[in-house]
């Protein structure tokens, strides 16, 4: 007879315990990895992206783009999305992370990329796959603020320890 139960084992999702799917060592593996390769490549874009809102021509930009205090908000923000996506690369503390990220994706996005207000239709379209792209990315941030860093994280890590 079929339990109804879910599983907390590390070696089976809820969805295949909830089947009764039991998943072997190495699916296990390959989620685990999977996983990790998920975070590397979600967090690049920030970490690189990071790096250049301490550059004089993103601030010039968002000065440009009518950012107020850019100064200050465009390195703020570089701090935000290099601390999260490190977290997040790293698996460390990793929903904090994701939060720092949503904070950096909201304002970032509908001020520099506010596509209804721009009057030129070619770079209109072009605003608008970016304010797509980050609206992607902040439910990326979103998801892992709930669930998480993974299997071979610093957390996971952490929380086996305990």
């Amino acid at each position: 007879m079929a339990s109804n139960s879910i599983s907390t084992s590390p070696q089976h999702s809820t969805t295949a315990s909830a089947l009764n799917i039991p998943y072997s060592r190495e699916q296990t593996s390959v989620n685990s990895l999977v996983t990790v390769a998920g975070r590397i490549l979600f967090s690049a874009i920030f970490i690189l992206s990071g790096f250049f809102h301490f550059s004089h021509q993103d601030i010039a930009y968002a000065v440009q783009a009518g950012v107020p205090m850019a100064n200050f908000l465009v390195p703020a923000s570089g701090i935000l999305a290099l601390l999260g996506g490190l977290s997040i690369l790293l698996g460390y503390r990793a929903k904090i992370g994701a939060w720092l990220l949503v904070l950096f994706l909201v304002p970032v996005t509908l001020a520099m990329h506010n596509f209804w207000a721009v009057k030129d239709p070619m770079m209109a379209q072009m605003q608008m796959a970016m304010f797509m792209k980050n609206v992607s990315m902040l439910g990326g941030a979103l998801l892992i603020s709930q669930f998480g860093a993974g299997p071979l994280s610093l957390d996971a890590r952490r929380n086996s320890a305990r």
